[in-house]
């Protein structure tokens, strides 16, 4: 950790994730191009690198020095307890399969949440960031902080039916394979104008925000794929939400009525 990544405690938490994403983003792109190999983690496509490692040992650090008595929990294995009730969720590169193959499409992500367990699938979140390196866009927003894409304020997700947008999801093919999910997530992807798998459900999610990409689902989110993108979803006046099928729980984001429809879909096809 160099000494112009030091961040100041003065900051305050939305300028803090800010500053942690950027420059944990910044960090993982700089040893990409410097050359990196990965480790498999549970498949071919789950992976973790150097950068994944180091990114998240970055935040762990500046959250111990800004913030010393919160909680924090990592992808890559960062647990603390919390003394004030409030913990970040980390995660230092999300779509690190995209980020390996060299794609641009790919985020570091954070989000602050209240006293939650960290098996709770949906707990409620006070603010959340994310940051495409490649691309320069610094999404951020939560409670009582305006979501907003490099400052600017995002117009939020379309309010329409799911049959009139497009849907960014992801399903990995052994869960294709198999019909308790790869049912359900058919049944709502039929019901939507065009699908779209990308590769980063936080980048993904911003989108959604912002109204590039009219609305999200996808099963088994962890906190940190999960919580960064539904504050800023949520901060941009748009709505999620989570269903129990076949044993898996399903998340959505978008507007109203597209997030009613796929959570309606999602739970249609439920297997005795």
């Amino acid at each position: 950790m160099t000494h112009d990544l030091a961040l100041d405690p003065a900051l305050d938490d939305a300028a803090l994730a800010a500053a942690l994403v950027r420059n944990a983003g910044g960090l993982a792109l700089q040893m990409r191009l410097e050359g990196l190999s990965a480790e498999r983690k549970t498949s071919v496509s789950d992976i973790v690198t150097a950068a994944d490692k180091a990114a998240e040992a970055y935040v762990v650090a500046q959250l111990g020095r800004c913030r010393p008595e919160d909680g924090v929990y990592g992808e890559e294995g960062a647990s603390i307890p919390s003394a004030s009730g409030r913990t970040w969720v980390i995660d230092p590169v999300d779509g690190t399969f995209n980020f390996f193959s060299g794609s641009r499409y790919w985020c570091s992500a954070i989000a602050l949440r209240g006293e939650a367990e960290t098996s709770e699938a949906d707990p409620d979140v006070l603010l959340g960031a994310v940051f495409q390196p490649q691309e320069e866009k610094l999404w951020v927003g939560g409670i009582d902080v305006p979501a907003t894409l490099n400052g600017e304020p995002l117009a939020g997700p379309e309010e329409a039916p799911l049959g009139l947008l497009g849907a960014a999801t992801s399903i990995q093919p052994r869960w294709l394979e198999q019909p308790l999910s790869a049912m359900p997530w058919h049944n709502a992807a039929v019901r939507a104008a065009s699908i779209r798998i990308l590769g980063s459900g936080s980048c993904d999610l911003a989108r959604v925000a912002q109204g590039e990409i009219g609305a999200w689902f996808q099963h088994s989110c962890p906190q940190w794929d999960w919580l960064p993108g539904k504050a800023i979803v949520r901060a941009a006046g748009g709505t999620t939400g989570t269903v129990d099928v076949n044993g898996l729980t399903w998340f959505a984001a978008g507007g109203t009525t597209a997030v009613g429809q796929i959570l309606d879909a999602l739970a249609e096809v439920r297997i005795a």
